[in-house]
């Protein structure tokens, strides 16, 4: 049995591009989640060269909208977690690298654009395991803090604690491997095989 992989963040560029696609891993540190709105909020805080409230650089980001409840001293504290849909981020490929986010979590895979940046910037794809927000939820130690509640909690940035958050499969590594172009290529592959020209 191989040994277990966790990675610590911030995570280094080395130890992202030695994992290869099928590599299961686990996340000890902390995990920013964004939504749709919050790459759309990070574009525009970037364009207008104002700083950001998160330092991305070695970052793993979460496409998750987390469900969370406030303490009685107005902290908050993590109930679930579970990926959302990811090829609605595929846009950001570009800006997810050049802010030096080294992992991206989510399902569903992304496409060929994403491949290229993971690759061009050194990060990851991750697949979380879909309808487990409750056993993802168990590796979040804290809620760190969170920024643009107003734009409701699913889309707000959540900084997570967490400790061996996982389990994650390697579904896009920095060496142009997708696990989701090669289910792809054998579909269609089977699918000449059934009807051919």
């Amino acid at each position: 049995m191989s040994e277990k992989i966790v990675l610590k963040a911030p995570l280094k560029e080395e130890d992202v591009r030695s994992l290869q696609i099928g590599d299961v891993v686990y996340i000890t540190g902390h995990i920013f989640t964004a939504r749709d709105m919050g790459h759309l909020k990070i574009r525009e805080i970037l364009n207008k060269n104002v700083q950001l409230p998160k330092d991305f650089r070695g970052s793993v980001v979460f496409h998750a909208g987390p469900v969370c409840l406030k303490n009685e001293d107005g902290s908050w504290r993590l109930n679930v977690i579970g990926p959302t849909t990811s090829i609605r981020m595929e846009p950001y490929a570009d800006m997810v690298g050049e802010l030096g986010v080294k992992a991206v979590i989510g399902k569903g895979g992304m496409e060929q654009g994403t491949l290229d940046a993971c690759e061009k910037y050194g990060y990851i794809y991750l697949q979380a395991a879909p309808g487990c927000a409750a056993k993802l939820a168990q590796g979040v130690k804290g809620v760190q803090d969170v920024n643009w509640l107003e734009m409701g909690m699913p889309e707000a940035l959540w900084d997570l604690e967490t400790e061996e958050f996982g389990p994650l499969v390697v579904a896009m590594d920095t060496h142009q491997k997708s696990i989701y172009k090669n289910l792809k290529e054998a579909a269609r592959k089977k699918l000449d095989e059934i009807y051919p020209n």
